[in-house]
């Protein structure tokens, strides 16, 4: 058996934090606990913790369907503090809604040896949505929780709970 990784998804300040470019919501806040214990349950085995993070240019074309929201550098694309980063753990920067896009992402899951990956973070219907069909893509198991992700439209975040089970064949837990 190999490893496993928990893929942690934009936990940053501007999705996260009520003063974020792009807050969330209420249910960003409620997920921090339950990420917290699964960063925590993933790292006491010797798991793979990787936090997938924005991190845009200032100019970046994303801006042109979200306001801008964690450039590169700034406290809004900063991992919350209730997540604290630690000796081991990956960050890996993105650009696109997907964790894989212009990423190391793929190099890091082969290195570490991983198998199976579990995700939590935000948004469900667009950044999770999408790092999880690229993990069906590449014929990793994936367990995505309830309790750790969340989004800023109930519908879409409900829809893209099915999706991903019924589509991409991730666990939904």
């Amino acid at each position: 058996m190999g490893t496993r990784a928990l893929i942690v998804a934009d936990m940053l300040n501007d999705f996260i934090d009520p003063r974020g470019a792009l807050y969330v919501g209420p249910t960003g806040r409620e997920i921090i606990p339950f990420v917290a214990q699964e960063i925590e349950r993933v790292r006491a085995p010797g798991g793979v913790v990787i936090f997938v993070c924005d991190a845009h240019a200032p100019d970046d074309r994303e801006f042109k369907r979200f306001p801008p929201h964690a450039v590169k550098g700034t406290w809004g694309s900063q991992i919350i503090p209730e997540l604290p980063f630690r000796a081991g753990d990956y960050r890996v920067d993105k650009t696109r809604y997907s964790c894989f896009a212009r990423t190391n992402l793929d190099a890091i899951l082969k290195t570490e040896g991983v198998d199976q990956v579990e995700v939590a973070g935000v948004c469900t219907s667009i950044c999770v949505m999408e790092t999880v069909k690229e993990l069906f893509d590449r014929d990793i198991p994936t367990l995505v929780y309830r309790q750790g992700v969340a989004d800023f439209d109930p519908e879409a975040h409900a829809f893209a709970l099915k999706h991903m089970e019924r589509i991409f064949g991730a666990k939904v837990v």
